[in-house]
């Protein structure tokens, strides 16, 4: 009994050893990434733009408290029935029925992370999940799910939702997201079938399968983890791709019209006539959907460097060549 004691005590110190090394490991990994991405120049910027349009994210919770009149949508001020240019009252001025630029500005920039994050997210998952089921399960599944990937990936999707929407009407800011979610998994499917086929030979694999764990705790357990980075890294730059998407769909009168985002304030300035009276109405938004798809794609780039150690290399034989 004792010595039954004494082994079980010895394993569980172990364990616990273990589990220390392994977050100590881990937080090694995450100081020396963290370190080599804020080198990064690139990276840096890309991260100081993204603090900023998340600021203002948050801040367009501020005017509509401060007084009603700058609500985005229902906010109009009794004195200016026209578009005004910027003042102390209205810091970009207003649009031709006296609403607060500066207040739509702002609540654009949490629609645009809201739908920017939240398609990249699902479009994520979507793809994480069906290329880790292609490159680890057989010769059929794989046939069938790449190809419907390729069936998805050949499609015009802007092309595809503006159909969709003259069948059924105007869309909702949600449908949106679903539907570009839906449309840009195919290539980061693509990408975690090629990482799964290479991590399902590799020998850990092979003992967890000889140690008896079932497939779907190989996937999600030690799989998962492998390809998680890539992930994560190529949802960096769907986020952009998912504002542009978007920003297009609401200039062109595709957008929900009761959500101010940054292309339903272009739309509304090229609708009204005023796309060469008013600069300071059309810009903004224009310059901030360049800036935050920039910033995502920045960092995008830089955690590319992070991730893959022959971009490091390359960085560093240039260094040394100048």
């Amino acid at each position: 009994m004792t010595i039954t004691s004494n082994r079980h005590a010895a394993y569980s110190m172990e364990n616990v050893i273990d589990k220390k090394t392994r977050r100590s490991y881990k937080r090694q990994r995450f100081s020396a990434g963290w370190s080599l991405f804020y080198k990064n120049m690139v990276g840096k910027i890309g991260l100081y733009l993204l603090i900023l349009f998340g600021a203002m994210a948050l801040a367009s919770y501020i005017p509509p408290l401060v007084d009603p009149m700058y609500h985005p949508m229902t906010g109009v001020d009794p004195l200016i029935s026209y578009a005004s240019p910027p003042s102390w009252r209205h810091w970009l001025g207003t649009d031709n029925i006296g609403r607060d630029i500066f207040s739509q500005l702002l609540t654009g920039a949490r629609v645009a992370f809201l739908v920017g994050v939240s398609a990249a997210f699902i479009s994520i998952v979507l793809g994480t999940l069906i290329g880790m089921i292609a490159g680890y399960g057989g010769r059929i599944a794989d046939s069938l799910l790449m190809r419907f990937a390729d069936m998805i990936m050949v499609m015009p999707s802007l092309l595809v939702i503006l159909l969709l929407s003259v069948l059924f009407g105007q869309l909702s800011i949600w449908i949106i997201v679903i539907l570009i979610a839906l449309f840009r998994w195919p290539a980061v499917a693509r990408v975690i079938r090629s990482q799964t086929l290479t991590l399902k030979k590799r020998p850990f694999v092979d003992m967890a399968r000889v140690a008896g764990a079932s497939h779907i705790r190989i996937i999600f357990r030690h799989i998962l983890p492998n390809v998680l980075p890539m992930a994560l890294l190529y949802m960096t730059f769907r986020v952009t791709s998912a504002i542009i998407v978007e920003a297009a769909l609401a200039f062109l009168g595709f957008g929900d019209p009761n959500t101010v985002s940054w292309g339903m304030m272009l739309q509304w300035v090229w609708k009204t006539g005023h796309m060469f009276q008013a600069p300071y109405w059309l810009l903004p938004p224009g310059i901030c959907i360049s800036l935050i798809t920039l910033s995502f794609y920045m960092m995008g780039r830089a955690m590319e460097e992070v991730l893959d150690p022959r971009l490091r290399k390359i960085q560093k034989a240039d260094y040394a060549a100048s």
